[in-house]
């Protein structure tokens, strides 16, 4: 089914069911919803199952005025039909006053005009599709592959001084014209240009070599390539069996896994990659301390996906906490749109959400790089775009 079709449904199931504020107003549970991809070929359950994790101990500690959060993790399972239905049983159904510490790979897409029309806000574990950053009822907690596009390239030229960059990206849907833009905005900020700005790739590309071989050919310092964990593999070791070296491999942060690091062994000497939080495998951080002790009790995976839902959970708490009267659909946005941002130390720039038609609060990252098993932090300070 195309994504127009199911947009155009979910506005009539909407309009159809009007806007209710969410079921037991000020006496039974807080009921806190997301959507996200759960099961299929590429899942993201570390978000929402920390999400769960912060609510689990607001709930231990007596909840919010008294009140306890009952939270639902709809699977969506990658498709979009299958977004669609959950979004509207987490809304409909679930009578949820407010989203958070989903991961999806469609749901802002086919979902985000859903919340508008229910006027239900949604802070993002981890924003993945285009539609997570430009919806005025959704806030992603992450930097997010588009402007993660900008920072790492910003890193690259401004940063390590590498002045011949290039650019190879994988398009799945309706991302291309979003990496042009992170393209574009590092030009905007830098002056600079990509020597290589190549969108032909696809989910399905499997031998690199034709590529790195280009980079090569054309000098390449520094080849940016936005593939997920397992193609960024494939593509260090196609660079390795043609014996190029000497160019930085820059990767998002879906490459920041200890699988990766491993996988890459010596191979990974040249690669960087963006991570969008406070480095989850910095044992030593002080930022990550209650996140890290908060995960390994409730026994969820220590990954990136898993700080942002952390994230979307506590910041979700603190606007619950700040609520006089009832807490409904409408009070939590209203929250919302005139909440001061929240800084954190997790991240380099404060959550925000405001008012405005779209959101991305996060403008910062810090870089790391493998190592033997593990990862290496390159930027102790983070590492910020300019307003611009």
């Amino acid at each position: 089914m195309r994504i127009g079709t199911i947009l155009a449904a979910a506005a009539l199931l909407a309009a159809a069911a009007g806007c209710a504020t969410g079921a037991d107003a000020g006496t039974g549970p807080i009921r806190i919803g997301s959507v996200s991809t759960l099961s299929g070929a590429v899942t993201f359950p570390e978000a929402s199952q920390a999400a769960r994790a912060v609510f689990d101990d607001v709930n231990a500690a007596g909840g919010i005025n008294g009140r306890k959060i009952a939270y639902t993790a709809g699977d969506d399972k990658g498709d979009p039909a299958t977004a669609a239905l959950a979004a509207r049983d987490v809304i409909q159904n679930k009578h949820a006053v407010a989203l958070a510490g989903g991961a999806s790979l469609v749901d802002c897409q086919v979902d985000g005009p859903l919340y508008d029309r229910y006027a239900i806000a949604d802070i993002q574990g981890t924003g993945v599709d285009p539609g997570c950053f430009r919806s005025p009822t959704i806030s992603p907690t992450n930097v997010g592959p588009f402007l993660g596009t900008t920072l790492t390239l910003y890193y690259a030229s401004e940063h390590l001084g590498l002045n011949r960059l290039c650019g190879f990206f994988s398009i799945i849907g309706s991302t291309g014209r979003a990496y042009h833009d992170g393209v574009t905005r590092w030009t905007k900020l830098t002056g600079k240009r990509l020597l290589i700005e190549d969108r032909s790739l696809s989910a399905q590309t499997t031998d690199y070599t034709p590529y790195i071989l280009r980079a090569r050919a054309a000098g390449c310092q520094g080849v940016f390539f936005n593939g997920t964990e397992p193609m960024d593999v494939g593509w260090v070791k196609a660079a390795h069996a043609q014996n190029v070296t000497g160019v930085k491999w820059l990767f998002l942060t879906s490459t920041y896994t200890d699988q990766a690091a491993r996988a890459f062994g010596p191979s990974g000497a040249d690669v960087v990659a963006l991570s969008e939080f406070e480095p989850y495998t910095d044992v030593r951080s002080s930022a990550n301390q209650d996140w890290r002790a908060t995960m390994t009790r409730h026994h969820v995976p220590l990954t990136s996906f898993a700080q942002g839902g952390y994230l979307a959970a506590t910041h979700l708490v603190t606007v619950l906490r700040g609520i006089k009267g009832d807490i409904t659909r409408a009070s939590v946005l209203r929250a919302l749109r005139t909440l001061r941002p929240l800084p954190s130390g997790m991240t380099g720039t404060p959550f925000a959400f405001g008012p405005g038609d779209a959101h991305a609060s996060n403008l910062a990252g810090k870089f790391v790089r493998p190592g033997g098993n593990g990862w290496t932090v390159l930027t102790p300070d983070w590492v910020r775009l300019p307003n611009g």
